[in-house]
């Protein structure tokens, strides 16, 4: 069975000896796409030309220390970003003694500054219903998740929610109100299953100061605790600026965020295109720009995807579609 021999794989010495290493800056990746990617027949090569293991490649030979995953409520095709495969891949990112990020979506798909739609099944529900249904969601789902051996580090409470989530009842728009209370109940389920797990509110465009300030002073107003401030930043995607400039602005913004807030922030997301002769610099300036976050309350920066290879028409990760070995965007993390 494919996850037996990736556990068998990942539970050498070496992963043994990392389970206890406590790690002072963050670095990892999100990886939810590697079991469809699996399933559909792709192979990945190490830097030295071996067929290997994703998560064994970015900790043995990048340094990466965690993983995040996305969750999705009844996703179309049944399965990928289940809470059912989210298992699976945080077994594997255990066994590699890699600490786990979980990403609830609070959809059936993508969730972004764009599309915050509500899952299919909880459309008709009045909002009181509706936030009774994110608290036994994400209750069940931390449950379930402590069942199966698994306790997340951290816990993001919606996925780039720069105008809230679950749309309609929840856009920070129409209901600032609203939003942080379907916020809220996420955020008190999981801590009444893991008391200890860090809560993340994440926003898209990290050089958007104005957008940051407006959600967070919407969610102090309301009564809303979080963590730490997680945000997206996608350097070379960012109009009417250079990179250097959108990763300038992006820390400028995580300072303002620690000042106004008193809150640790990380880069949850980044990403380069694969083939972009500065990926590397424009990597390693990201996490740069988060070491460098006032107090040290930057903790960490995950790349998104890096894996994927012609894949989706996504062209924003980390790996040569035609070496299936990972670029040199991923030697940022060494530092």
């Amino acid at each position: 069975m494919k996850m037996k021999r990736m556990i068998r794989s990942l539970l050498g010495a070496g992963a043994l000896l990392l389970t206890t290493h406590s790690y002072a800056f963050i670095k990892g990746a999100d990886i939810s796409w590697l079991t469809e990617m699996e399933d559909n027949g792709y192979k990945f090569i190490n830097r030295w030309g071996y067929q290997q293991d994703v998560l064994s490649i970015l900790r043995d030979d990048y340094g990466m220390n965690t993983i995040r995953l996305r969750v999705w409520v009844n996703p179309s095709d049944g399965y990928y970003s289940s809470l059912e495969d989210v298992i699976t891949k945080a077994k594997w990112a255990k066994a590699a003694g890699m600490s786990i990020m979980i990403d609830f979506h609070y959809s059936d798909t993508w969730a972004d500054p764009g599309n915050q739609w509500k899952p299919a099944a909880w459309s008709s529900l009045s909002f009181d219903d509706l936030m009774a249904k994110v608290w036994s969601y994400t209750r069940d789902s931390m449950v379930a998740l402590k069942n199966a051996g698994i306790t997340p580090k951290w816990v993001q409470v919606g996925n780039e929610t720069n105008n809230g989530m679950l749309w309609n009842d929840g856009m920070a728009s129409n209901n600032m109100r609203n939003y942080a209370w379907l916020f809220n109940s996420g955020r008190n389920a999981v801590k009444e299953v893991f008391p200890n797990a860090k809560i993340i509110v994440h926003l898209a465009n990290c050089h958007d100061n104005a957008n940051f300030r407006w959600i967070f002073d919407g969610l102090k107003k309301y009564g809303s605790q979080w963590d730490i401030i997680g945000a997206s930043s996608y350097p070379k995607n960012v109009s009417g600026m250079s990179w250097s400039q959108a990763t300038q602005r992006c820390l400028n913004n995580l300072n303002d965020m620690v000042s106004r807030y008193g809150k640790d922030v990380m880069i949850t997301e980044v990403g380069v295109p694969w083939d972009d002769p500065e990926a590397k610099k424009i990597v390693a300036d990201v996490i740069s720009k988060v070491r460098h976050v006032r107090d040290g309350r930057g903790l960490g920066v995950l790349y998104w995807e890096p894996q994927a290879y012609n894949w989706k028409g996504y062209t924003l990760g980390a790996w040569n579609p035609k070496t299936r070995q990972p670029t040199d965007a991923l030697e940022a993390f060494l530092e």
